[in-house]
């Protein structure tokens, strides 16, 4: 939706929207990167005080249920993963769904709401927000819709398991290097869910991107394509290596968990069910 807010208010928001700080951009490696989010809207001035009493009004929110069919939206006061989001230059989004559950609440998150602040935006510069069919699928096969992110164009989709989006790398011209990729994300929740659409909780879960379609057999490689490769391996390596230091944390979690004394005693206490049930269980095999 363009024109989304009216134009005085959408300045009042870009004039007040947070400067770009290093403590807001650690990704989840813990390192500083080039994508900082502030969550807490009220303390970045009147204008987002303003805007955060808007989304959470009931006629806003009956609003949001009458265009998407969502009854009994929730307004999300801790703006988890919300707020103000600016992506600077060399930043891209790998291909997502996004967690499914509220951190803090056990609610169904059911919308994403992103407003884009960005007065001036040319598609060569990359940044433009992608819905992805499958981002499993080969190169070609995956379907993909792209929108630029203007200033006041509003998307909002349904957060679901198959909601695949993120956008590619910002790669501005020298003489624009100090623009950068700005948006407010708001999510929507709900208590209860489709029983068919019920999985269960999960974190953000990425796809890295596959190859450049013109990187195939036959083709010479440019030193750009080999700066491609590099560094989709390169990013590869990286998610490999997050994953095996949470799962060494998962089972340290259940190492302690085995140890504790608490389970000494549950197991001593149940000793007896368990022959039983072993007993029944060896009987029904003969």
């Amino acid at each position: 939706m363009d024109g989304f807010l009216v134009s005085r208010f959408l300045e009042q928001l870009s004039a007040e929207f947070p400067p770009f700080d290093p403590k807001q951009a650690l990704n989840e490696f813990g390192e500083v990167g080039r994508k900082a989010v502030v969550q807490d809207v009220n303390r970045l001035g009147r204008s987002y005080q303003e805007f955060n009493k808007l989304i959470r009004s009931r006629e806003f929110l009956s609003l949001m249920e009458k265009i998407t069919d969502i009854s009994k939206l929730l307004y999300d006061p801790d703006y988890a993963g919300g707020g103000t989001h600016e992506n600077r230059e060399g930043q891209d989004l790998d291909p997502h769904i996004d967690f499914n559950y509220h951190p803090r609440r056990n609610l169904h998150r059911r919308l994403n709401l992103i407003l884009f602040l960005n007065p001036e935006w040319d598609p060569a510069w990359g940044g433009a927000l992608e819905l992805h069919e499958d981002p499993w699928l080969a190169t070609g096969q995956n379907h993909v819709t792209t929108i630029e992110p203007i200033e006041n164009r509003c998307i909002i989709f349904e957060t679901s398991e198959h909601s695949w989006h993120g956008f590619p790398k910002i790669n501005l011209p020298e003489d624009k290097k100090h623009i950068s990729r700005r948006s407010i994300a708001v999510y929507f929740y709900t208590k209860q869910r489709p029983h068919q659409e019920i999985a269960r909780p999960h974190a953000t879960v990425y796809v890295q991107r596959q190859l450049p379609e013109h990187i195939r057999g036959g083709h010479k490689l440019e030193d750009e394509d080999v700066a491609a490769i590099q560094t989709l391996l390169g990013r590869r390596d990286k998610q490999i290596q997050f994953l095996y230091e949470r799962e060494l944390k998962f089972s340290s979690m259940i190492e302690r968990i085995v140890n504790s004394p608490s389970h000494r005693v549950g197991r001593f206490l149940t000793w007896p069910l368990r022959k039983i049930a072993a007993l029944i269980n060896l009987r029904g095999n003969r």
